[in-house]
């Protein structure tokens, strides 16, 4: 046996392997070390990369080749027992070499920080609050409205302003008499209520007139300190709203008549809002199991999601041409300060995969192998590889306990989620059946509630209930 690996010592949060690599294996890499090492040597009588090794031995010293053949190749032993042994690693290793690297075998041992198993109890009877699926009639009024808008005919009128209003005004933002850029404008068409300049505009324009002028100071989201505003009101116009006749409906869809326009609305709005609900009772439900595991995170396994996140965003920045380093020169960020912007929601996503485990573990999720097996067929169909071949292509590369993992992973999420009591705001029991859940990856789930640890029953608007809208709006188009 070239190479033989074993676990010779475990804890609860780390392992020792031993590693035993046998002389003619190590032999083989002293070779290769000592033909790079002389690629950079120049002796008189012989080319680079072709000094005999006994000339080369008699030049740098007898060990200096099984030297940087251990530099080299203890990764790749490493990496290989960890696989063979099938060690959850979370941090880099304790390397310590137990026998003489001048002659024979050459044997080490690897101090392992591993994956905590902790316990888990109470993912059987979880309560989770989540809005209503079912569309309101105030909410499927209110798309219909935010449609008859784009037909809407404007007619002057003079009374206070309010919500919902046109408002033709002349704005101007100052700070130490200086204008301020993006807060200047003539004749600007702005619906009251919308909130799209700042949230003093609004308080200031309602109940304002025709002819009112306005001053008053505010604060910029950008700015230090206050920012002067002044306001001229113009004209002050008011939707009047087409009827949901035929002829709308054709002018705003592909239906002829009023019924069918209304039925096709509230089935995308309930379809919408169904999948939206049930996605997001599903990420709560995966919060909801982290929030059970109340053990203290090994910094380990707080510092690898972070260093994914990292990832992740130099994957996002490379997509849009742009490389980490020259990103934060130009925003003036520093790297530690976004690894410590992670670090909060690196441990939510911590807690997430470990309770998903600990449920697959209590629950023996982790032992089923239809879920493996069906996925193992789906991959072989999918990169037209055999079954062997791919169990060893997954082995190989150290994928194939993470695969496990990550099935073993869902299967204890819908375990928990088709027993979990969902409640709306009201109290009342919502039955899971009614909603649509596309099933999504694990490490999706685990990065999305660690992204967002403030989901909360009420994340979902009314903008959001319908995912198509039949006609795009635009902040300040010029209705007519």
């Amino acid at each position: 046996m070239s190479v033989d690996s074993k676990i010779t010592n475990q804890d609860e949060d780390k392992i020792k392997l031993s590693v035993v690599i046998d002389d003619d294996e190590f032999e083989r890499e002293v070779d290769d070390a000592l033909k790079r090492l002389s690629k950079n040597i120049k002796l008189p009588g012989f080319r680079p990369g072709k000094i005999p090794r006994k000339v080369l031995e008699a030049r740098l010293g007898p060990t200096a080749g099984r030297q940087d053949a251990l530099e080299h190749s203890l990764p790749t032993y490493y990496g290989r027992a960890l696989i063979d042994n099938e060690v959850d690693a979370i941090g880099p290793p304790e390397i310590e070499i137990t026998s003489d690297i001048t002659n024979g075998a050459v044997t080490f041992e690897a101090t392992v920080p591993i994956r905590p198993k902790p316990s888990i109890t109470g993912h059987s009877a979880l309560e989770i609050e989540i809005p209503s699926p079912i569309v309101t009639e105030e909410e499927f009024q209110a798309q219909l409205d935010s449609m008859r808008k784009h037909l809407a005919e404007l007619e002057e009128v003079e009374k206070p302003a309010e919500d919902g209003d046109l408002l033709t005004i002349d704005i101007e933002g100052t700070k130490d008499g200086e204008p301020v850029p993006g807060l200047s404008a003539t004749d600007y068409l702005y619906e009251v209520g919308s909130g799209t300049i700042l949230s003093e505009v609004d308080e200031y324009l309602t109940g304002s007139s025709k002819g009112d002028e306005i001053e008053f100071e505010a604060k910029h989201p950008t700015e230090e300190g206050p920012i002067s505003i002044s306001i001229k009101v113009g004209q002050l116009q008011v939707r009047i709203l087409p009827e949901v006749d035929n002829e709308f409906a054709s002018q705003v869809s592909e239906f002829e008549t009023a019924d069918e326009l209304l039925k096709d609305l509230r089935h995308r709005m309930d379809e919408t809002k169904s999948q939206q609900v049930g996605m997001l009772a599903r990420d709560l439900t995966a919060k909801a199991i982290g929030d059970l595991i109340q053990i203290e995170l090994p910094e380990g396994l707080i510092e690898n999601e972070i260093d994914r996140r990292i990832r992740d965003l130099e994957m996002r920045l490379n997509s849009q041409g742009l490389e980490l380093e020259k990103y934060l020169e130009a925003t003036g960020g520093e790297i530690e300060a976004i690894r410590e912007d992670f670090r909060e929601t690196a441990e939510i996503s911590a807690r997430i995969d470990l309770g998903l485990r600990a449920v697959a573990h209590v629950e023996y999720l982790d032992e089923e192998e239809d879920n493996f097996e069906k996925y193992l067929e789906n991959m072989e169909i999918q990169m037209q590889m055999k079954p062997e071949e791919l169990h060893d292509a997954l082995k190989t590369s150290g994928r194939l306990m993470d695969v496990r993992a990550d099935i073993a992973k869902e299967a204890a999420l819908q375990w928990v989620f088709d027993r979990v009591n969902l409640l709306d705001e009201d109290g009342n029991t919502v039955d899971s059946g009614i909603l649509e859940i596309k099933q999504p990856d694990i490490p999706d789930i685990a990065q999305k509630i660690s992204e967002n640890n403030d989901v909360e029953a009420d994340d979902l608007s009314d903008d959001d209930l319908v995912s198509e809208q039949i006609i795009d709006e635009d902040n300040n188009d010029g209705e007519n």
